[in-house]
């Protein structure tokens, strides 16, 4: 089992921000899949207050509920200088160095699905050449 921060804002939807922007493609489907393989997702954002409530209940709609919210258990009371940085395996986030992967590369390494595909023969300066001979 592993232990999952996910982003809201530009990670499981369009960065609308403060409000909510459309799905992004298959984020909802891994994030129950990734559930369903029995991990535990802590919904991991900015967002405070009633902008953070409307982002529960979104994700709740559409089928995902998270076993925390900004904290490391639903139990866990913050203090105001306390830190809030999650122990957690892995981070799902738009701001990761190189950008979001995608929601099925995110399924790819995290749900151990390897996603199977080959490359075309030809790259595409040899395709280009062709059409000039």
């Amino acid at each position: 089992m592993l232990k999952i921060a996910v982003d809201f804002d530009g990670t499981i939807v369009e960065d609308r921000y403060p409000s909510i922007g459309k799905p992004h493609l298959f984020a909802f489907e891994t994030l129950k899949a990734l559930q369903q393989q029995q991990h535990q997702l802590i919904l991991w954002t900015v967002r405070e207050g009633k902008a953070l409530q409307h982002a529960v209940d979104f994700c709740k709609k559409n089928g995902v509920e998270f076993y925390a919210v900004n904290k490391n258990f639903p139990e866990e009371i913050l203090e105001p200088e306390q830190s809030r940085k999650l122990n957690v395996d892995y981070f799902i986030d738009d701001r990761n160095v190189g950008g979001f992967v995608g929601w099925s590369k995110v399924w790819e390494l995290l749900g151990n699905n390897p996603v199977e595909y080959t490359l075309p023969k030809k790259n595409f300066w040899e395709k280009l050449k062709d059409l000039f001979r």
